[in-house]
């Protein structure tokens, strides 16, 4: 279970970058007169993938991860060590931050008086969110960084 689990949240962090990336950019695109706006549609999907993605981080960080458990276990050696750290706390923290920007960054705009500024809120928390997400991402040659692909 731990392998599947682990498997697919490592795949899904592609389809969250590349969904974030589509809504970002697509705030920055004015959509044609009587058309569907495209950043509702990506950020939908966005806010979709980002909530998959965190049910999946929170899995293996409560329940399936030995390496947290171990990480749990022994949580104040485990600050002393920046890879450890960074599961512990890094990673968990920007992409909680990152869902949560994903969210508000939809209410404000369903909230929003026009459309203007509805783009700019979408515009301003999806790009806060996608950054925080490629800080909190475990690229290799970081510490606790992980393979791009997990087989």
């Amino acid at each position: 279970m731990y392998n599947i689990v682990l498997i697919a949240h490592s795949w899904l962090r592609w389809v969250v970058l590349l969904a974030a990336l589509l809504a970002t950019g697509s705030t920055f695109m004015k959509p044609a007169p009587g058309a569907d706006d495209p950043a509702d549609r990506w950020g939908l999907l966005f806010m979709i993938s980002m909530d998959l993605q965190m049910l999946l981080g929170l899995l293996l960080y409560f329940a399936l991860s030995p390496n947290m458990q171990e990480i749990m276990n022994n949580f104040s050696a485990s600050m002393q060590r920046a890879d450890t750290r960074f599961w512990a706390v890094e990673h968990v923290t920007s992409m909680m931050l990152a869902v949560i920007l994903t969210h508000v960054g939809r209410v404000l705009a369903r909230k929003a008086p026009n459309a203007s500024a509805k783009r700019t809120r979408l515009m301003v928390c999806f790009t806060l969110a996608t950054i925080l997400i490629l800080a909190g991402m475990p690229w290799p040659g970081r510490p606790g960084g992980r393979p791009l692909f997990r087989l």
